[in-house]
């Protein structure tokens, strides 16, 4: 169930150490930064070693709309970006995306599979794309090396040795701006933190991590929490356990469980077992059991059975119960049918039975039907 939400300035983040940059994989065959498939573009290619945002800046008051790409490292792992897509482990080739269809996918029907590059090996590069207009960056996508892109006719320029240290502190300024995307009204910020995820650099962890301050606005703080989780690996949780466990606001919090789901493997799945019980926010410890019940299946059923049984709350009992129906595989089942024949208090049995009324799974229904015509409930 994970709902993706999306995803941006070193240079101005204070406390933001200086790192030396990772450089751009370089195509072993012709000594060039790797290339999307760009079709439908009026192309011309510019040189960004000497500064990434001294370019940006240039082409940004030229009279657009028009596009900017380029290459970024990032770590070798499979996944997808094309259009609003973005799946791990992606065994297909996408089908491609319009930049200037708001809804950004080709048409059914109109796809050329010619199109679309397939990868043995997963890549260590992804592009970045901005858009720009009236003299400010008004999007910000990420594709991988599988996505073909249509660029409208539109110019397109494609830079050469950008840093990637570089593009950080370029996208880390989008997201610190005020910046709207003119077809959403949104902040462009949202994928500008994603970009920055997804680069394989020392300077990242830092720059996100500063997007966690109290003083960031709130949407800002939850995409970057997710982001944080879903592609920082270890580094990331570190970084998530220490703000997020220290944060005064409950709401953050609460918004936080989630992006330790993201974490591969289940790394997450202790800080969440950490925040039910510990959390001082009820709130929160719901909101932690409901993301473990989700994450970690039957593994996790003794700990929130547990709570059921003895945590002093009953609001929080009641959420647990709410949980065991939240895994996966109608697992939870057995675990429901249990608390509403044994546990002692009677608002929390009440709650079993209820969610268990809402499953069509015939052991829930079998328990159902003794508890109307056999009397054993209790």
């Amino acid at each position: 169930m994970k709902n993706l939400i999306f995803a941006l300035l070193l240079l101005a983040a204070p406390g933001i150490a200086q790192t030396q940059s990772t450089s751009v994989p370089v195509n072993l065959e012709t000594g060039t930064d790797p290339k999307p498939h760009i079709t439908n573009a009026k192309t011309q290619t510019v040189e960004a070693a000497s500064g990434l945002k001294p370019v940006v800046d240039r082409l940004t008051k030229e009279q657009g709309p028009l596009w900017i790409a380029y290459t970024i490292p990032t770590e070798r792992k499979e996944r997808s970006m094309c259009c609003f897509d973005y799946r791990n482990g992606a065994d297909r080739c996408c089908t491609g995306c319009k930049l200037e269809n708001r809804e950004g996918s080709y048409g059914i029907g109109t796809v050329d599979d010619s199109n679309c590059t397939q990868h043995l090996e997963p890549t260590d590069y992804a592009f970045i794309f901005l858009r720009a207009e009236g003299g400010h960056i008004t999007k910000t996508r990420v594709f991988s090396a599988d996505c073909a892109v249509d660029a409208a006719g539109l110019p397109f320029y494609w830079l050469t040795g950008v840093k990637a240290s570089e593009s950080i502190a370029l996208l880390a300024g989008l997201v610190r701006s005020d910046e709207i995307d003119p077809d959403k009204g949104k902040r462009i910020g949202s994928n500008a933190i994603m970009a920055i995820a997804m680069h394989n650099d020392p300077a990242v962890d830092p720059t996100l991590e500063s997007f966690l301050a109290q003083n960031m606005p709130a949407k800002i703080r939850k995409d970057t929490a997710f982001w944080i989780g879903n592609e920082r690996g270890e580094k990331g949780l570190e970084i998530l356990r220490k703000v997020v466990k220290n944060d005064p606001s409950d709401d953050f919090r609460r918004n936080a469980m989630f992006a330790f789901t993201q974490a591969q493997n289940g790394a997450g799945l202790k800080d969440l077992l950490d925040f039910a019980k510990t959390d001082p926010s009820t709130h929160v410890r719901g909101e932690a059991i409901f993301w473990l019940a989700q994450a970690g299946g039957k593994k996790v059923g003794a700990e929130i059975t547990n709570m059921i049984e003895n945590d002093p709350d009953t609001q929080l009992k009641e959420k647990a119960v709410f949980a065991l129906t939240q895994m996966p595989n109608e697992e939870g089942v057995p675990m429901l049918i249990n608390v509403a024949r044994t546990n002692k208090n009677p608002a929390v049995r009440k709650k079993a039975i209820f969610w268990l009324g809402q499953t069509k799974d015939p052991r829930a229904v079998d328990f159902l039907e003794e508890i109307l015509f056999g009397g054993k409930a209790n």
